[in-house]
């Protein structure tokens, strides 16, 4: 007798999708498509253009054409005007799920998020030694993966057999922003985010903020990792830029 198949989650993600304040009415047949094509949205931060409120106004128009669950972190441009308590909160209101060292299950899948941090990679990690701004540095990035870490822990002890994504802004591998130039990698994530994602056995992780980096890589443990930044699924041929994942 043939064993009924099991029926996968299908995740659309796509992330710095920049939404300006000329942008009404651009991004409604494109939330309406992801609906069609996904049963969840994961936004990978640098939602808005300039960390404007007018800016996620507009976004918060445009998805309500979005039909299906929308888990969502911020990116740095996000908090270029110090709005982004603002900002999450108007998102919220949307029914997004905003992921800040918060986590959320939809079916039997579980996401855990946060924007994450710069630092470097590998033996290229900025180490926490000297003066006080760099030791503040490293401790951003050293706060941002015990929050990630925090997350998925709550996945796991709160849920049994949930399948785990990591969703972030900054990388947490090298491998995914090769392509950028090699001087401003430290700015572009940190290794520290994938400790946990290797430990906490996620399946996938899905960051952006690397615009002319690399789509796919995966962790030392072979976590798969995907930077779903919206210029490089652009480049990649992906049309309309979002990338689907089945787990």
């Amino acid at each position: 007798m043939a064993t009924k198949k099991e029926k996968k989650t299908r995740i659309a993600a796509v992330g710095d999708i920049h939404v300006r304040e000329t942008d009404s009415g651009k991004w409604k047949d494109y939330f309406a498509k992801v609906s069609e094509e996904a049963d969840v949205l994961v936004l990978c931060g640098d939602l808005t253009d300039t960390g404007r409120t007018a800016e996620a106004e507009v976004l918060v128009e445009e998805l309500k054409s979005c039909n299906i669950p929308v888990v969502a972190v911020l990116g740095n441009h996000d908090y270029e005007r110090d709005n982004q308590k603002t900002i999450r909160k108007m998102l919220i209101k949307q029914n997004v799920h905003m992921l800040d060292g918060d986590s959320v299950v939809i079916g039997d899948v579980g996401f855990a998020g946060v924007k994450g941090f710069g630092g470097g990679f590998d033996n290229a990690m900025l180490g926490m030694f000297g003066e006080p701004m760099i030791k503040q540095f490293v401790q951003e990035a050293v706060d941002e993966a015990l929050k990630l870490d925090g997350a998925l822990s709550r996945i796991d002890s709160d849920n049994v057999e949930v399948k785990k994504i990591a969703v972030l802004h900054y990388a947490p591998i090298k491998a995914t922003v090769v392509g950028e130039p090699e001087q401003i990698f430290p700015y572009l994530g940190s290794s520290r985010l994938a400790e946990p994602i290797n430990r906490r056995e996620v399946i996938a992780a899905f960051h952006g903020h690397a615009h002319i980096g690399t789509l796919k890589g995966e962790t030392s443990k072979g976590v798969k990792v995907f930077n779903v930044s919206k210029p490089i699924l652009v480049k990649e041929g992906y049309d309309p830029p979002f990338f689907i994942f089945e787990v």
